[in-house]
């Protein structure tokens, strides 16, 4: 990311939200003055910077309400390093007259590539067989079989750029390929139902990627969970919200259900116990666009939304609502 040195007195004063990625926690250190979450950690500091911060660098997970944005009368823009911006009180933004941004675009390909790799891992049981054998249990005797990916019934839960990138994978698979969104998208060639239950009951892998939100909150809920079946498995890589957890738990625990892979869950960082015992279920800690290069273009449109809000310039991403 290019980085223009200004006069420290005529940069503008940024606030942090979250932990970012140290790649944009650079670019924004050198070019505007930077309160580090000094909203949690120096409260002093914070009432006395307040008045003249005129954007926040947030996270996907960070969480930005109306009261924090009330103490910031200079806030210009909320820029979000992450697709998913939930927890930003959009329609506060709005009314103060502040701008949300997001990073949508660059981290498709690691997303349909993670929720590949969970549909493989739980179906083929890889984690559980690096167990086995790590725990010198071959010579004893073959794992139990597995099941197999291709030629699968694939359903997408949401049909945005990273459902249709998942669909893309899946032909590779010879997969079949179905989907439920708010309204059915013509152009598409998949079949589409009108309800997550409907897709569950029609499918072996359901896979949830659509975005979070009261909107979606609980949309896979026991019913889900008992149409999709004791041979189907969930797949989540969109957001813990959406996911009843405590009816996911119960279903794999009763056998409603094949198997799980998430990458996100409710309370994160927090995992049940329950999730960690089950051989069937395969976690990972919220790594959907976790690689380097992808991390390393998120804070690079991150940064250029900053860039180009106080340059005056259109804004390369904003949320839809803003756009």
């Amino acid at each position: 990311m290019t980085v223009t040195s200004q006069n420290p007195a005529a940069r503008a004063h940024v606030l942090t939200v979250a932990n970012l990625s140290p790649l944009l926690t650079a670019a924004l250190n050198e070019a505007f003055v930077v309160h580090h979450r000094t909203h949690e950690t120096d409260p002093a500091g914070f009432a006395q910077a307040a008045p003249g911060i005129q954007a926040i660098a947030a996270s996907g997970e960070s969480k930005v309400g109306a009261v924090l944005m009330d103490q910031l009368p200079a806030l210009r823009i909320i820029s979000v390093m992450g697709v998913g911006y939930d927890g930003i009180d959009v329609a506060a933004a709005k009314a103060r007259g502040v701008v949300v941004t997001h990073t949508p675009g660059v981290l498709n390909d690691d997303v349909a590539d993670l929720a590949l790799a969970l549909i493989l891992g739980v179906a083929r049981r890889t984690a559980a067989a690096d167990r086995y054998v790590r725990a010198g249990r071959w010579p004893s005797g073959p794992m139990p079989l597995a099941r197999k990916v291709s030629g699968a019934r694939l359903g997408l839960v949401g049909m945005g750029r990273i459902g249709q990138a998942i669909a893309d994978r899946a032909l590779a698979f010879s997969m079949s390929v179905a989907y439920t969104a708010r309204s059915a998208k013509a152009e598409l060639p998949y079949r589409f139902w009108p309800s997550a239950r409907a897709l569950a009951a029609e499918c072996d892998f359901l896979v949830v990627i659509t975005p979070g939100g009261a909107g979606t909150r609980q949309l896979i809920d026991a019913d889900v969970l008992a149409a999709l079946g004791a041979n189907g498995y969930l797949v989540n890589v969109a957001r813990g919200s959406v996911v009843d957890q405590a009816a996911l738990i119960d279903a794999l625990q009763r056998g409603v259900i094949a198997g799980a892979g998430l990458d996100v869950f409710e309370n994160e960082p927090e995992v049940p116990a329950a999730l960690w015992a089950m051989d069937n279920v395969l976690l990972t800690p919220h790594i959907g666009s976790a690689t380097t290069q992808t991390r390393a273009a998120m804070a690079d449109l991150a940064f250029r939304n900053l860039q180009a809000l106080f340059a005056g310039a259109a804004l390369p991403s904003p949320v839809p609502e803003c756009g």
